[in-house]
This record gives structure tokens, sequence and C-alpha cells, in this order.
């Protein structure tokens, strides 16, 4: 985000972890980020690893002791809730927390988005039926089940 021409994480840079998560998925996403390739400068992320399974967990802290040892290199980034700070992954990797706080007001980051996830050339596209000619959108109900 230090500039706005920086380009979003491509989809194969961010697993989101849920409890449902298997260990295969962990895995071919710590391969992509530890396994040295002419990939360029990525920066991967785990969004939510605290939700993955104590099995899954195990798994992929083994599987990134046994890679990290062929690129010294890698980038990677671990999102926690700090509610879950003593799951598996977050105290297997405990050495390396480090509390963050965005560092940018509310606005700013909102901009930032607003300029990637809008719509070039509004055509007949859903990006129409969002604000701004936004291609991506938050519909929520305080009611479940109203046809969202």
């Amino acid at each position: 985000m230090n500039s706005p021409d920086q380009p979003l994480p491509a989809f194969d840079e961010v697993l989101l972890c849920t409890p449902q998560t298997t260990a295969e998925q962990v895995g071919l996403f710590l391969r992509r980020c530890l396994i040295p390739c002419a990939g360029g400068e990525k920066i991967y992320t785990m969004l939510y690893a605290d939700e993955l399974s104590y099995d899954v967990s195990c798994r992929a802290e083994e599987l990134f002791q046994h890679l990290q040892r062929y690129n010294s290199s890698y980038r990677l980034v671990i999102l926690c809730n700090c509610e879950r700070e003593h799951s598996y992954i977050p105290s297997a990797f405990s050495q390396y927390k480090v509390h963050m706080v965005p560092q940018r007001p509310l606005a700013e980051i909102q901009q930032y988005l607003q300029h990637h996830y809008r719509v070039a050339q509004p055509s007949s596209s859903a990006a129409s039926v969002f604000k701004d000619n936004m291609c991506v959108g938050i519909v929520s109900s305080k009611r479940a089940g109203v046809g969202k």
C-alpha cells in the first residue's frame, strides 16, 4: 500500500484458512511460498491460520520446517486472531510474532481498495450495481435469510 500502483495479492498468494482447510491445501500453499522459483518477489499470506485443525496445523509446521531449509528469502505472513493466540499455529511461530495495528488511516485504505476494485469501463457489467462502479461489494443484513 506504499504506492497506489502496487497490485493487490494474486489468488495464489493468499490462503484463507477455515477449520475445513485440508493439509493438502496448506501444503500446496507452503510449497508455492518456500520452494524457490522465478516467480518474483511475492508476499504470501495465510489468513486466520489459528482456525486450522490441530492435525493440519502440525503437518503444516512440519512441512514448513522441512521446506524453509531450501529457501532463506521467502516472504510469508501468517495472520491470526489475537484472541486465539494459544492455538497451535500462533504458538508454533511465536518467536516471529509481531502485534500489528494498521498504520494507515481507514480513509486511505478505502481509497487504495477503491482504486484497485473500480471497473475501468462501466458497461453492462455486474459492477454497475455496486456504488461507484466497484467490482466488489458487501451485502449484509441484520436479519438472516432475506435473499442476499
